[in-house]
């Protein structure tokens, strides 16, 4: 099976590498990963976010090693618009989260139009941190939370994230 998923996945976190291992249980993944442009475009705040190549490197460090659990293959794609590599015609499966459900539909509509199968959409919860409040990026960059979910009430944000 045919995997997509896509994002800006920066930092990566917990959160992240549940979409990834969900992934990488159904088949080979592609991964679609915001360009430089189209990032601050799917941001709903405006923080910083790292060059596409720093994000690229670091996620292929991630996928390498959970393709290798799975005996998968895995590919990082750049994405120019939201509904990016998802709407060509060889993938089957979509993998997504809770917030992203709605971007996954349309992506089938888009799919419909051009004479493709619609994707399975897969939908895999969110990952929550210590306090209850889901993981994500943002959380991390502002300095609340680490990449596990753990609260950094010490910590400032953005500076201090490798």
């Amino acid at each position: 099976m045919n995997v997509a998923l896509g994002g800006t996945f920066d930092p990566i976190h917990d959160g992240h590498r549940a979409l990834f291992e969900r992934a990488f249980e159904l088949g080979d993944v592609t991964v679609g990963l915001t360009s430089d442009d189209l990032a601050p475009k799917t941001r709903h705040d405006q923080r910083h976010v790292r060059p596409f190549s720093e994000r690229q490197s670091a996620l292929a460090d991630e996928l390498a090693t959970l393709a290798a659990d799975q005996e998968r293959e895995w590919e990082v794609r750049e994405l120019t618009e939201p509904t990016g590599i998802a709407t060509e015609p060889q993938f089957d499966t979509l993998v997504v989260s809770p917030e992203t459900e709605t971007g996954g539909r349309r992506i089938n509509e888009i799919r419909e139009e051009r004479g493709h199968d619609p994707l399975e959409i897969e939908v895999v919860p969110h990952v929550r941190a210590e306090d209850g409040d889901i993981i994500s990026s943002t959380r991390i960059v502002e300095g609340e939370i680490d990449e596990h979910g753990n609260l950094t009430p010490n910590r400032s944000g953005r500076q201090n994230i490798s």
